[in-house]
């Protein structure tokens, strides 16, 4: 790495605009998130707002809402990744996409992932829905 390509910026401060950017997707449950890996691996903790948040959902490429859809997309198309869905799907809303958009897009990921992918990650959504007061959802 050159001199041209360092910053002053410490890793406290891409931990600390991590976690507000975290707070301000996430809400408490991307706190959550972090403090649970205080005792098992305080590491990955900080890498998931520092890297994950500080890092990258912090670019200006994409909006926040673009981002969470992709971010859809893909915990769909792995699939496993139930618990990290829940708290995207609730991201989602917070950021602007509607539960329609939401259960689109799931249901365009069965075209590339398969019907029992986007299966699960459609139940995830009733449950983030149901939570939220927003059953049941429109469409055709």
């Amino acid at each position: 790495m050159t001199a041209e390509n360092t910053t002053a910026e410490t890793r406290q401060d891409r931990f600390e605009r991590g976690m507000r950017v975290l707070a301000a997707i996430d809400g408490e449950a991307g706190e959550r998130v972090v403090s649970s890996l205080a005792d098992i691996s305080p590491e990955l903790g900080h890498q998931v707002a520092a890297w994950g948040f500080g890092d990258i959902y912090s670019r200006p490429g994409l909006a926040p809402r673009d981002r969470q859809l992709v971010t859809i997309g893909m915990l769909t198309a792995l699939g496993g990744c139930e618990p990290q869905l829940e708290v995207h799907v609730n991201a989602s809303l917070n950021v602007g996409l509607t539960p329609e958009e939401i259960v689109e897009a799931m249901l365009h990921s069965a075209v590339y992932c398969g019907f029992p992918k986007a299966l699960n990650a459609t139940f995830v959504a009733k449950k983030v829905f149901g939570e939220r007061g927003l059953l049941p959802v429109g469409g055709r």
